[in-house]
């Protein structure tokens, strides 16, 4: 178990109880979120070690390792995943102005992002910890994806996009990932990093029930604001910030189901529709966002 006396991302000891949540995925456990005065970060408290904790993601639902279609909230997710595959794809050779180059996903999942840049013209490497969703990634796309512990040993400046889709929130040692992240950028490169935003309107609304807290798989909850911090330590800098709107309608599919035991389509559309409303006039308000990420200077 791992027990905080300061802030992951700023190490202030200006911490308190933010709020309880539960996770609604393997465990019923309670997990207690704590938030930083400085840098505005939240984080789970009390979180089981890198070893330890694997037993958490031992679930069907957890669709990311899974590819499961059951449940119509997966059906859901895969129905709208080909248009985000492709949406990605734009923004990574927008973002690096490439049309093809060099690009590790890390947390491939089972590897359908990759594919997609594969078919673009892209040289790809996958990084996933879950052996299940690396056998499935090679069967499904033919992606040969590397276990976790390769994550350090993959080479200085060799990649035009690094990508992690609703990745760094799961991570422990999370300063040397962003170390290794900046070490392994070329010249030019670009880092995207996608995470849940607990300060999105939807966050508000299901408080303790927001299905993005994630305890204790999320290790981290960031704002755009502990976001920055994090990455100006690192000698980064955010050069853009990327609203996902189908995330909002999606979590608050997943929190309807926690707080009223089931899955109230039209409520949950609703919630996040509006929350995608206000975040139209705030992007950084979006349920989930996407940091474009650049060496500083």
């Amino acid at each position: 178990m791992i027990t905080y006396s300061a802030c992951p991302v700023c190490s202030s000891n200006n911490i308190r109880a933010f709020i309880s949540a539960k996770d609604h995925t393997v465990s019923r456990e309670s997990f207690v979120v704590m938030a930083c005065g400085d840098c505005t970060h939240l984080f789970t408290q009390d979180i089981p070690t890198a070893k330890h904790i694997g037993k958490y993601y031992a679930s069907e639902d957890y669709i990311s390792h899974s590819d499961t279609r059951e449940g119509l909230v997966n059906r859901l997710y895969h129905a709208v995943r080909k248009r985000t595959l492709n949406a990605k794809k734009n923004l990574v050779q927008n973002a690096t102005g490439k049309r093809s180059g060099r690009i590790v996903d890390i947390g491939c999942g089972t590897g359908a992002f990759l594919s997609t840049m594969k078919h673009a013209g892209w040289s790809i490497t996958g990084i996933e910890p879950d052996e299940t969703a690396r056998s499935k990634a090679a069967s499904l796309y033919g992606v040969s994806a590397l276990p976790a512990e390769e994550f350090y040993n993959l080479p200085a400046g060799n990649f035009d996009a690094i990508t992690l889709w609703h990745v760094l929130e799961h991570v422990h040692d999370l300063h040397g990932y962003i170390s290794q992240l900046k070490n392994m950028l070329s010249a030019g490169g670009r880092l995207f990093i996608a995470v849940p935003n607990y300060t999105a309107y939807d966050a508000k609304h299901y408080g303790s029930f927001w299905a993005a807290y994630d305890v204790p798989r999320h290790l981290y909850h960031f704002s755009p604001q502990s976001m920055r911090r994090l990455l100006q330590e690192h000698g980064l800098a955010v050069e853009k910030i990327k609203p996902m709107w189908f995330d909002s309608f999606y979590v608050s599919m997943l929190s309807e189901k926690y707080k009223n035991g089931k899955g109230n389509l039209v409520k949950a559309f609703c919630i996040g529709f509006l929350s995608n409303l206000k975040a139209a006039m705030n992007k950084e308000k979006c349920s989930s966002l996407i940091y474009i990420v650049s060496k500083d200077g």
